[in-house]
Formats: structure tokens, C-alpha cells, sequence
């Protein structure tokens, strides 16, 4: 991978790297009366996180399912009290979420140069109010829903590819996930990847992404 990186599209992981994901904050307050131990709810979160991965690997299913399922699994491994269907809290409260502070600075830079594609782990219904919030135009917004299928899984990224009409090695592909995103890029081909360091998950060697701080470094990679 040359040091200035020359991709015919961006694609972007959306919830987490470009809008603030907030699960995590919306638990502990949520779940704050039920945990009231630090550590255990600690614990909690990265439990439900891990729920909702295990989630998206199967078949396709709407994603307020994935999250009700998820939240469900975590309260009954915890011993916590689930009530009255609250996993649709957070589906509701996808749409309301904004972009990290760095976002829209760093993608404005780019916009206008080199077409932006996101695919999303979300549903249609979510998503486009999400995007609006980031301020800079995309070529195209991709879901799970309307492939059926979640990332990680490499139908989805091969999905992306051939809606694109593009080659794997014609993509950067940008994510603070490895796991949901770098790792299958990588085994999908993509040459170009950047790991943007959120906190919610390190680096992994062997997988040939470039770290950023933030979306404020991405214009570097391709020579803006």
C-alpha cells in the first residue's frame, strides 16, 4: 500500500466511526437503577455489545430485532430484570444520534473529490437521518436491509462491490471496527483500509489498515 492512497470510492462504516454510537451511554443510564456496581456494569455493556455481534451473524432479521434479542441474552446472563420490550429504546433512539465532532470537518475535505459510500448495520427507516446529520453529500447509502445482510459477514461486502461496479483494490475502506469491518475488507481484498481509533476497540496488527485519531486524519491518506 503506497503512502497516498488513490481510491475510486471511500465506503464508510456509519454507527460508531462517523455518528457517535451511544449504546453504551444509553445502558448505563437506562439499566443505572437494576447496576448500580461500576465493575458489573462494565461487565453489562460489553456483555450487550458482544450480543449484538453474535446477532448479526445469522440471517438477515430487522435490526430492532437484533437489538431486542441482544438485550434480552444479556439481561438473562446478568440476572437483570428486562422490561416491557425496552430494546425498542434504542432503535428509536438511533435516529437521533449525531456524528462525532471530527466528522464532518474531516469529510468535507473530501466530499467533493472522491464519491462516499456508507453500508450501514442498520435499517432504511434509521439511517438517511443519521447521514443528514453528517452534512456532506454520499454517493451512496447502503443497509443491511437492503442487502439482507450484516456486516461482518462477506456477502455484505461483497454486495457493496458489485452494486459499486468496482474492483476491492478501487476502494479505501474506513472503520473503528475490525471486527464488524477491517478484518472482512481485508479478507475480501481491500487493500486500503483506516482504522479510526475510537476507544471501543484496539488495533489489530496483520490486517493492513493505517490508524487515525480521527476523521480529521483521512484526508492525508489520499493526498487532500
Amino acid at each position: 500500500m503506497s503512502d497516498i492512497m488513490r481510491p475510486k470510492y471511500i465506503t464508510f462504516d456509519c454507527y460508531g466511526t462517523l455518528t457517535n454510537f451511544q449504546m453504551g451511554a444509553m445502558t448505563r443510564e437506562l439499566f443505572a437503577d437494576r447496576i448500580p456496581d461500576a465493575d458489573r456494569m462494565d461487565a453489562f455493556v460489553k456483555s450487550f455489545g458482544a450480543y449484538r455481534f453474535d446477532e448479526v451473524l445469522g440471517p438477515w432479521k430487522p435490526y430492532s430485532e437484533v437489538l431486542c434479542t441482544a438485550l434480552e441474552r444479556t439481561c438473562k446472563r446478568w440476572g437483570v430484570a428486562y422490561r416491557d420490550n425496552e430494546g425498542m429504546r434504542y432503535f428509536e433512539a438511533v435516529p437521533s444520534w449525531g456524528p462525532h465532532p471530527d466528522v464532518i470537518e474531516g469529510l468535507s475535505k473530501i466530499a467533493d473529490k472522491i464519491p462516499l459510500v456508507i453500508y450501514s448495520n442498520a435499517d432504511d427507516s434509521q439511517i438517511m437521518d443519521n447521514v443528514k446529520k453528517l452534512e456532506v453529500p454520499f454517493h451512496k447509502v447502503f443497509t443491511a436491509q437492503m442487502f439482507q445482510v450484516y456486516k461482518p459477514r462477506l456477502a455484505a461486502f461483497e454486495a457493496m462491490i458489485d452494486t459499486l461496479g468496482c474492483q476491492p483494490d478501487e476502494l479505501l475502506h474506513v472503520s473503528s471496527s475490525f471486527r464488524y469491518d477491517l478484518m472482512s475488507a481485508h479478507f475480501m481484498g481491500i487493500k486500503n483500509k483506516a482504522f479510526v481509533a475510537r476507544n471501543h476497540e484496539g488495533f489489530c496488527d496483520g490486517y493492513g489498515a493505517t490508524e487515525i485519531a480521527d476523521i480529521r486524519g483521512l484526508p492525508a491518506l489520499v493526498g487532500l
